[in-house]
C-alpha cells in the first residue's frame, strides 16, 4: 500500500491507498467480486476470527473500498473510515451503532431533512430519546444534557440555511457529558474543515455530493478513531449490511484525484456570485458563509478555511416567485442534488424538507422563497447572467 504522508493534500489524494496487484497496474484495480477464495479451511476460519488478514465477503469489505476508506481517512486524518451505500445509511449507521434503548441524544435543529428523521423519529421508535436544540446556542446544548446522554449530531453549514455551529464548543461539552460528537461535513468538504482536529469524534459524509461531484452514483463514509470504527461502526456494517459497491467505490476513488481542483473552483465562482448578487432588489436576503457579513462570520473564520460551493438565495415574494425564478432558470437546472459539475437549484421547502410544517421550517431558517442554489464548474460571467435573466422575470 501506498504511504505519502510527507507530501502535500493534492498528491495525497492522487496517490494514497493504493493496493496494486502483480499486473502493476496504473489506475486502481476494480474488484467486482462478491466472495474470496481461501487457500485451506483452516484459513477461512482464521480469517473468520479476524486472526488473519485479508477479505473474506465483499458485504464486509473489498480491495477497491478499502482503497476509498483509506485514501478518505488519510484526507480527513482520520484513523480509520467505513463506507457506505449512502449519506444516509453512514448517518444512520454512525448513530445507530452508538446507542441503545434508554439513551438519549441531542441533535442541532438545522438538519437535511431525513438526518432529523433519523433522530427525531427513527430512534425514538426504538427508545432512544432526542432533544433538539438552536445549533449556534452552546448553552442550549449544555442545558440538553442528560444523565442518558449518549451523543451529539450536528451539520455545518447546514442545509439549506448555511447556519455554522462552532464544532469545538460543541465537542467540548459533549466532552463534559461524556457524549461523542458526529458532525455531517458535507457542506464544508474536508478541504475547507476538519472536525475532527476541532474535538469531534465522528465525520460523515454523502460521497454522492461533492466527493463524486459529477452526478454518477450515490455513496457515504464514516471516519473516525480506529477504536469507534472498529468496535461500533464495523460490526454494525457488517451484519445489517449497507455497504458501498464496488463499483461506486471505485468512481469515488478515482474522484479524489480532482476534488480540489473542482471544489475550489466552484467555491471560487460561488464567492463571486455571492458578491454580485448581496444587494440585489429582488433578493431578501442572502447567505454565503464566505462573506464577512454571514450571522457566524466570526466562527467561520476560526474553523473554516474556505467558504462553500453552496449559497442559499431568499427570493422576495415567497413560493410564487421563487418558482418564477427557478423556472427562468436556462443554464441552471432544478435538482435535489448538490456538489455537482453542473450548477443546480432546489427549493426546500417543497423538496428536501417538504414534510416539515410551515412552523418548524421557519425554525430552521427554512421560509417559502428560499432557493438553494449549489455553483458548479460553468464559467462564472454564463451563471451570473442566467441568475440575473432569472431574477428579472421575479
Amino acid at each position: 500500500m501506498t504511504s505519502t504522508t510527507d507530501y502535500h493534500l493534492d498528491t495525497r489524494l492522487v496517490h494514497d491507498g493504493v493496493l496494486r496487484t502483480p499486473f502493476g497496474e496504473t489506475s486502481e484495480a476494480l474488484f467486482l467480486t462478491q466472495g474470496f477464495i481461501y487457500e485451506t479451511a483452516e484459513s477461512a476460519e482464521a480469517r473468520f476470527r479476524n486472526e488473519e488478514p485479508g477479505f473474506s465477503y465483499t458485504r464486509y469489505s473489498n480491495p477497491t473500498t478499502t482503497m476509498f476508506e483509506d485514501r478518505m481517512a488519510s484526507f480527513e486524518g482520520a484513523e480509520a473510515a467505513r463506507a457506505t451505500a449512502t449519506g444516509m445509511a453512514a448517518v444512520t449507521a454512525a448513530m445507530v451503532c452508538q446507542v441503545k434503548a434508554g439513551d438519549h441524544v441531542v441533535a442541532a435543529r438545522a438538519l437535511f431533512g431525513s438526518c432529523r428523521w433519523v433522530v427525531e423519529d427513527f430512534l425514538p421508535s426504538f427508545g432512544v430519546e432526542c432533544t433538539l436544540v438552536d445549533g449556534p446556542d452552546i448553552d442550549a446544548w449544555r442545558r440538553a444534557v442528560r444523565p442518558e446522554t449518549k451523543a451529539f449530531l450536528l451539520e455545518t453549514p447546514s442545509n439549506p440555511s448555511l447556519e455554522i455551529i462552532d464544532i469545538a464548543a460543541v465537542a467540548a461539552v459533549a466532552r463534559e457529558a461524556g457524549a461523542t460528537l458526529t458532525v455531517d461535513n458535507v457542506f464544508a468538504t474536508p478541504l475547507f474543515q476538519k472536525p475532527l482536529a476541532l474535538g469531534a469524534d465522528c465525520v460523515v459524509y454523502s460521497a454522492t455530493k461533492h466527493i463524486d461531484g459529477q452526478g454518477r452514483c450515490l455513496g457515504g463514509i464514516i471516519l473516525s478513531s480506529k477504536t469507534f470504527i472498529e468496535e461500533k461502526v464495523q460490526p454494525f456494517l457488517r451484519m445489517t449490511g449497507p455497504s458501498l459497491s464496488p463499483f461506486n467505490a471505485w468512481v469515488l476513488l478515482k474522484s479524489l484525484e480532482t476534488l480540489p481542483l473542482r471544489v475550489e473552483r466552484q467555491t471560487r465562482t460561488a464567492g463571486f456570485l455571492a458578491e454580485a448578487l448581496t444587494a440585489h432588489p429582488k433578493l431578501a436576503y442572502l447567505t454565503y458563509p464566505g462573506r464577512s457579513d454571514h450571522p457566524q462570520a466570526e466562527i467561520i473564520a476560526r474553523q473554516m478555511t474556505g467558504g462553500s460551493t453552496l449559497i442559499a438565495l431568499a427570493v422576495k415574494g415567497g413560493k410564487e416567485e421563487a418558482f418564477r425564478f427557478m423556472n427562468a432558470l436556462t443554464l441552471i437546472r432544478i435538482s435535489n442534488n448538490l456538489g455537482d459539475a453542473k450548477s443546480l437549484v432546489t427549493h426546500p421547502s417543497t423538496t428536501t424538507h417538504q414534510r416539515f410544517s410551515p412552523a418548524l421550517r421557519a425554525e430552521m431558517g427554512i421560509p417559502d422563497g428560499l432557493v438553494r442554489l449549489s455553483v458548479g464548474l460553468e464559467h462564472q460571467s454564463d451563471l451570473l447572467a442566467d441568475i440575473e435573466r432569472a431574477l428579472d422575470a421575479v
